[in-house]
């Protein structure tokens, strides 16, 4: 699909987000075109690396709201849940390149993937209590783990962006470039990968990964449950609503 370009070449298999007139925001159909890249990926010999990417001004607007409306709660046999858990357990390296807004699951999809360059232009935000919901692709466990339980805090219970040197900070970005430099950079370190050994690779990766997997695919599934349940009530419904009708949200009635 356009929306989610593919490209394999030299042990690398980049997948592009391509919707830049809806900011990259997800569909459905997006979420299976990169659950299907990433298996694979996965099942394919001659790829080593995954490279996920943006454009130059946005990597993603998060989900895209009016589509939400529409469709109500996701299952756990949904295409975003199968897209979080083919990351989350993709044996092979995964590097994403960011640049410009990376809302809701354009910043949790980045905990699982082993290499993170962001451009200067490039801001993180995870505002899901203000849509009336809660986190989702474990990022509820990892960005504790990563920033420290009170940047955690400020970051899930306000909601509030964090710009591409506060990620550094914190370990979420590798290096931090300008925009026209990202995707390039984020291909040269693919390439790099791509000529060791994969057996090593992947080994090296299983290794650093094993002691927490069961743990983010477990609260992979408990966000998810709370997240449907939470996307039914009032508050979650205003939030959107206000959302389209390009208003505050108003939750004292809620």
């Amino acid at each position: 699909m356009d929306d989610i370009l593919t490209h394999a070449a030299d042990g690398v298999l980049t997948l592009t987000i391509n919707r830049l007139h809806k900011k990259n925001a997800f569909t459905p159909a997006m979420y299976a075109a990169l659950a299907d890249g990433l298996e694979s990926a996965q099942q394919d010999p001659s790829i080593s690396v995954v490279v996920i990417q943006g454009g130059m001004t946005v990597f993603s607007a998060g989900n895209d709201i009016g589509d939400f409306l529409q469709r109500g709660a996701s299952t756990q046999d949904s295409p975003v849940y199968r897209f979080l858990r083919a990351i989350a357990t993709q044996p092979k390296p995964v590097i994403a390149a960011v640049c410009g807004p990376a809302v809701g699951i354009g910043t949790t999809l980045l905990f699982h993937c082993d290499l993170v360059y962001a451009g200067d232009n490039a801001a993180f935000s995870m505002p899901f209590v203000n849509l009336g919901l809660c986190p989702e692709a474990a990022s509820s466990l990892l960005v504790p783990q990563m920033m420290g339980y009170h940047r955690a805090a400020e970051a899930l219970l306000l909601g509030e962006p964090f710009m591409a040197e506060a990620a550094m900070e914190v370990g979420l970005v590798n290096r931090i470039l300008p925009p026209t430099e990202v995707n390039a950079v984020a291909q040269a370190q693919a390439r790099k990968l791509a000529a060791k050994p994969l057996a090593s690779l992947m080994e090296t990766k299983r290794l650093m990964k094993k002691g927490q997997m069961s743990q983010v695919l477990a609260q992979m599934g408990e966000e998810g449950d709370s997240f449907g349940r939470l996307l039914q009530e009032p508050a979650a419904k205003e939030a959107f609503t206000a959302f389209l009708e390009k208003r505050k949200p108003d939750f004292s009635r809620v």
